[in-house]
């Protein structure tokens, strides 16, 4: 069967079975280009919205059930053991319920657009279900509390308060700080994002640059689309199973989110005490739940788990460990209406009407970077922060007592409260997953003006590579700017490897003599063609995660400048012959080419890989799996680009580097990788005209 069916607008469907809902509408049409991106021109907001729905299925339709029933708690009873601790952490945290609630808590028109999203979801599911895999029709139909729970699994559950996050605070309680140094962790979930004023660009427009990087799977996959309605033109991407797009600009204004540094979940310790656990001196009873969890075994038998939930003031126990128990606590629980902000985000045609949808204070975090027509910069370190007695931000970074009613925060700060700047003199602003004092430089956003726990102080490698490509680039083209986007140069290269090369070169072993030339030879980037990446990153990974490798740390004196130097040369030397010697046994050489070693691949394709850990001080993120037996695997890193230009009419380019479908047989899995392996980025086609000179097929929405 084809991968697509083509309705034809004039006929009406006649195929035995089909019913009234069946027949298209007209009106309501999807246009998909050649890149599998749906162009959706839609009579009024509550067909946009049900074809927005239908779309997604058409790209995604396996992965949106998949997600929709772990929302649901029931993925276990669906599908097997394997999804049984999800479930344990759905059902503990209350989210079926939670997105019940929030179904319920929308305003009248956002509930009739949430009702038209399922539906479209569902009326796809109807006509093609020979194209929705078997099992995983059980969760159909989807309601809107099945897609609020999915928001509030996908947000407030993953990016606000991850299980993983959880359990890591808790096993390091009594030793994590804040970190006060760059990061080199292998995965990032963050993004770049710069805006860029028209006295800083060489036509005298605004930009903006919008790169996220998350995992290249699961609910982190981003889907691009455009949506044309009476009032709403946007283009941009949505995360897969959420109903409005995300990070977007229209022929007025754009918009990116990072992923902050915002304390907006805290960890609680609870003392047991007779059946409850102390609380200001005295027992205080936990609200008790029970819930059976249903769990399918291979042999399709269903069995049957009990799962008490306990919950405190603070939250729901999500942890108990050797009789210590831990609850959680999330901010934003009580804000059901981010989706609503989002469109309302879309429909803003200049910065006061922005600012007004993000002072609804509805997105529980992220931080906002715009650009518009007018020429106006803006950025806002946004989220629901929890007003806090004690300021200190290592305190609430830990494990926080939770016998005191004291430090059980009731309360966030307004959106006026929050870290914000606009039309900074330098004429740039930008984040990488960085704190707001660095959104520009000189700095224009003063730290001590805040709550000490508002956010920490600390740039990355990534962040300072950021500051210097803004700060050394006088006039932006959107070349240019695509350019500077796909920079795969190492921050921390430049601070550590002249000094390594001069040590090894000084010292009496050979080994190190030998690894050092591989060095004095690279290039410092993370191209394909970079000979000495991989033994520099097997050094990286081994030598800068120690403590007190570095002869000068990072300092607020020198946010740029600093960490720098070797503090133990020996310990360096032997650090680098281990890597030397890790690197030749993989690869049989020390001199590897980094698209040699990782790889973009995906179905048949295989393509050399570029970019790395932003760690490195590399802007260009890619995440690949450890080369271990076989070569890296792109697995996470930038995910959705847009480079826009706010000029008259709107220009720009755009990728999402996996492709923009994950349902199998899809041609447009993987045919955008070959982007990814060029550094390169596709023309956005923003008009009905241009769509139609690139079409790939067109679809009535019944």
């Amino acid at each position: 069967m084809k991968w697509r069916v083509v309705l034809l607008l004039s006929i009406a469907l006649a195929a035995a079975g089909a019913t009234a809902q069946a027949k298209p509408t007209p009106s309501t049409e999807i246009l998909w280009d050649t890149y599998g991106v749906p162009h959706i021109f839609a009579a009024d907001n509550a067909e946009l919205f049900r074809a927005f729905g239908y779309a997604q299925m058409e790209s995604h339709g396996d992965l949106i059930l998949r997600l929709y029933g772990q929302a649901r708690g029931r993925a276990a009873e669906y599908w097997g053991e394997k999804y049984a601790a999800s479930d344990r952490w759905v059902v503990t945290n209350g989210i079926p319920e939670l997105g019940a609630a929030w179904a319920k808590q929308q305003s009248p028109a956002f509930t009739k657009y949430l009702a038209a999203f399922a539906a479209g979801i569902n009326a796809y599911a109807h006509d093609h279900s020979d194209r929705i895999a078997p099992e995983l029709r059980a969760v159909l139909p989807v309601t809107p509390a099945d897609v609020m729970a999915h928001s509030a699994r996908a947000i407030q559950y993953t990016f606000v308060a991850s299980e993983v996050a959880v359990r890591t605070q808790v096993r390091d309680s009594q030793t994590r700080a804040v970190a006060a140094a760059p990061s080199l962790d292998a995965t990032e979930v963050g993004s770049n994002a710069w805006a860029i004023s028209p006295k800083r660009t060489s036509t005298g427009h605004a930009m903006l640059l919008a790169n996220p990087h998350l995992p290249w799977e699961d609910l982190y996959l981003f889907y691009e689309a455009q949506w044309n309605a009476p009032g709403v033109h946007l283009y941009g991407a949505s995360l897969v199973g959420l109903p409005v797009i995300v990070i977007g600009f229209n022929g007025d204004l754009g918009w990116s989110h990072t992923v902050n540094p915002i304390s907006a979940m805290n960890v609680y310790e609870l003392a047991p005490l007779g059946e409850g656990y102390l609380f200001e001196g005295k027992e205080k009873a936990f609200e008790i739940s029970h819930h059976t969890l249903k769990i399918r075994e291979n042999n399709g038998a269903m069995k049957e788990e009990d799962l008490v939930v306990r919950k405190s003031v603070h939250g729901p126990v999500v942890v108990e460990s050797n009789g210590r128990l831990f609850a959680l606590r999330v901010a934003g629980l009580d804000a059901p209406g981010a989706d609503e902000e989002w469109f309302e985000m879309a429909r803003a045609h200049n910065l006061k009407e922005f600012q007004t949808a993000l002072g609804h204070l509805q997105i529980p975090m992220f931080n906002v970077l715009y650009a518009d027509r007018e020429g106006h910069i803006f950025y806002a370190f946004n989220g629901r922060v929890p007003v806090r007695a004690k300021k200190d931000l290592g305190f609430w970074s830990r494990v926080v007592p939770g016998d005191s009613e004291a430090n059980v925060w009731t309360k966030v700060h307004s959106f006026s409260e929050l870290p914000q700047l606009e039309d900074p003199s330098t004429g740039w602003l930008q984040n990488s997953n960085d704190p707001p004092w660095t959104s520009t430089f000189p700095p224009e956003l003063d730290a001590a003006k805040f709550p000490g726990y508002m956010a920490p102080q600390r740039a990355s490698f990534r962040t300072q590579r950021s500051i210097r490509m803004l700060r050394v680039e006088p006039a932006f083209t959107l070349d240019k700017l695509v350019a500077a986007k796909y920079s795969t140069r190492s921050e921390m290269a430049d601070r550590v490897l002249d000094d390594l090369i001069k040590t090894a070169m000084a010292s009496d072993s050979q080994d190190a003599k030998d690894a050092a030339l591989v060095l004095q030879k690279w290039d410092r980037a993370y191209d394909a063609t970079s000979r000495g990446a991989v033994l520099f990153g097997s050094f990286a990974l081994r030598w800068a995660g120690a403590p007190h490798a570095w002869a000068t740390p990072w300092s607020t004196a020198d946010p740029l400048g600093t960490p720098n130097g070797i503090a133990d040369p020996r310990r360096a030397l032997s650090v680098l012959v281990d890597a030397a010697e890790a690197t030749k046994s993989r690869f049989g050489t020390a001199d590897v080419a980094w698209g040699e070693a990782n790889r973009f691949t995906r179905d048949s394709v295989d393509l050399p890989g570029n970019g790395t850990t932003g760690g490195l001080g590399v802007f260009r993120v890619i995440d690949f799996s450890p080369p271990v037996g076989h070569p890296g695997r792109a697995e996470g890193g930038d995910s959705f680009v847009a480079a826009v230009e706010f000029s008259n009419p709107v220009q720009a380019r755009v990728v999402v580097n996996y492709g923009n479908a994950s349902q199998p047989g899809s041609p447009h899995r993987s045919d955008q990788l070959t982007f990814a392996a060029q550094k390169q980025m596709r023309t956005a086609w923003l008009t009905r005209a241009e769509v139609e000179k690139h079409l790939e097929s067109r679809e009535a929405v019944p």
